[in-house]
């Protein structure tokens, strides 16, 4: 396996456990948004007061977004007790865990229609690339990509292609698969010590210089569902908004006001290069202040859940498990199996 360089990082811990940092802070996001989505600021305000001082919610329920990203890390999970990474050996456990999802009572927090209808379609015997949503970039794409970043040991490719795979079985969206492969990029390189000044630089090299390479052994034919002439033109559609966001983010960084509403820069993060770069900007605003940036994120116009979970999965990779207060860790849905899956890939 190949070693990355990272960029400028600080000294790594044995007790860092970013992987459950990360995962319990995706979660504890997640239910900090869930009930202030489809929500404008005022209704969140007049609901939970002040945003630096939301609590989180009685019970701590979370959304699809935690459930589908617990798809992804068991299919790693399965993936890996088989042998290295593959593009194979991981679509098999991830289309079952997709489906099993799909068709769980737990299924019922307001799941987005892109993730339904595909797995309705990947529920038959139909090739994957027939059921993805070619025309989606929904958020669904990298709200639950953020395991494959965590995973240890993958090499660049194998992570790229594990990241654009997730995605493309639903929203097969060149911008989806793009926003997933830097979503798990950037929860990549915090967990290995990468500093937040330099994230988004280093995601806008990595994006450069990934912008015509399509991942043909994990995504196949996808691209001829499109209207591209040829593959790399396809993928390049994706990287260049991706690009664009980025760009946008840089100058947020600087420019935000803590106090106003993150969406006004970089979008509501209904679409997946807006939820990338809305809940970095949460996340960048106050990188060592965990609970300060997901309450941020939940507070916000947009998809509040997805953006919060994506800001608590970067705050939670980059300071680690003991990121998050005690008490709220404790009482999150699903803590358990969070728990056992951080603990396989912490390091």
């Amino acid at each position: 396996m190949t070693t990355e360089h990272t960029g400028a990082a600080r000294p790594r811990t044995a007790v860092k456990q970013a992987a459950t940092g990360a995962l319990t802070g995706l979660a504890l996001g997640d239910a900090l948004g869930f009930p202030t989505e489809f929500s404008d600021l005022p209704m969140i305000f007049r609901k939970v007061g002040p945003w630096r001082e939301m609590a989180l919610p009685t019970p701590a329920i979370v959304t699809d977004d935690t459930q589908m990203t617990l798809a992804v890390a068991r299919a790693l999970r399965t993936a890996q007790a088989r042998g290295p990474l593959a593009p194979l050996r991981f679509t098999l456990p991830l289309r079952e865990e997709y489906v099993a999802w799909y068709r769980s009572p737990e299924n019922n927090r307001a799941p987005g229609q892109t993730c339904m209808q595909a797995c309705d379609a990947l529920a038959g015997d139909m090739p994957w690339q027939q059921a993805s949503r070619i025309h989606s970039k929904g958020c669904g794409a990298n709200m639950r990509v953020a395991p494959v970043g965590l995973v240890p040991g993958l090499s660049e490719s194998q992570r790229a292609g594990a990241a654009q795979l997730q995605s493309a079985l639903t929203h097969g969206h060149p911008t989806a698969l793009a926003a997933s492969d830097l979503t798990a990029r950037a929860v990549y390189l915090l967990a290995q010590g990468a500093e937040p000044l330099g994230l988004v630089g280093l995601l806008r090299s990595y994006a450069y210089e990934n912008r015509s390479r399509y991942h043909e052994a994990w995504l196949g034919d996808l691209w001829t569902h499109s209207q591209d002439p040829t593959p790399q033109h396809f993928i390049q559609r994706g990287w260049d908004e991706c690009l664009a966001i980025l760009e946008n983010l840089a100058t947020a960084v600087r420019t935000a006001n803590p106090e106003a509403d993150p969406c006004l820069l970089t979008g509501e993060g209904w679409i997946a290069e807006e939820a990338l770069a809305t809940g970095l900007l949460c996340f960048l605003l106050f990188p060592e202040e965990p609970v300060t940036a997901i309450r941020r994120a939940a507070c916000t116009s947009g998809d509040s859940d997805s953006i919060a979970c994506l800001t608590g999965a970067f705050a939670g990779a980059h300071l680690g498990a003991a990121a998050w207060p005690k008490e709220w860790a404790e009482r999150i849905e699903y803590r358990s199996e969070l728990l056992t899956l951080g603990a396989l890939w912490d390091s």
